[in-house]
């Protein structure tokens, strides 16, 4: 039998989530400065971007208003623009670092829509493979990740800091 280790999960799965002090952790992230533990990629205008703890796939991106808004309702349609731009930006950083073969972009909104968090509204930006899923998901329950997220930060923030690629200021 192999056995995969997933040591960022604990927290997760023990219920110690939420960013420690039970406050929204997409503002916590926004307010920190340290990007790195927080795996805050880009700030922008009105939106930012990290990468998600729990992710399906290597490089899954999610894209948030800095203001703390629950639902696409809540915010203008500036901050409402912005977010789907911010997502073609991070697609285009995907495409330099990882080359998938296609995308799923979308918002989980409320419990109904799987929202795990539906306090403060987040479009994710999941990367696929041909053949991303296989037995291992189907039939254990298990997604296999092969890239730490201290990598992955590392690749996409270099990404999205080169202008020509829409990062800094496109």
């Amino acid at each position: 039998m192999q056995v995969l280790f997933a040591p960022w999960r604990l927290r997760y799965v023990s219920g110690e989530t939420g960013g420690g002090g039970g406050g929204c952790i997409f503002c916590e992230a926004f307010r920190s400065e340290d990007d790195r533990a927080t795996l805050t990629l880009w700030r922008w205008k009105r939106t930012f971007a990290l990468l998600n703890r729990y992710p399906y796939t290597s490089g899954h991106v999610m894209i948030a208003p800095v203001e703390h808004q629950g639902t696409p309702f809540d915010v203008d349609d500036a901050t409402f623009g912005e977010m789907m731009q911010r997502a073609r930006t991070v697609m285009r950083a995907l495409d330099l670092v990882y080359r998938p073969d296609g995308y799923n972009v979308g918002l989980n909104v409320g419990e109904a829509g799987g929202a795990g968090i539906r306090e403060h509204l987040h479009l994710h930006v999941v990367p696929r493979w041909r053949g991303d899923t296989n037995f291992t998901t189907t039939t254990g329950e298990l997604r296999v990740v092969p890239e730490s997220l201290e990598s992955a930060w590392e690749k996409l923030h270099d990404a999205l800091m080169d202008p020509a690629e829409g990062g800094r200021d496109g």
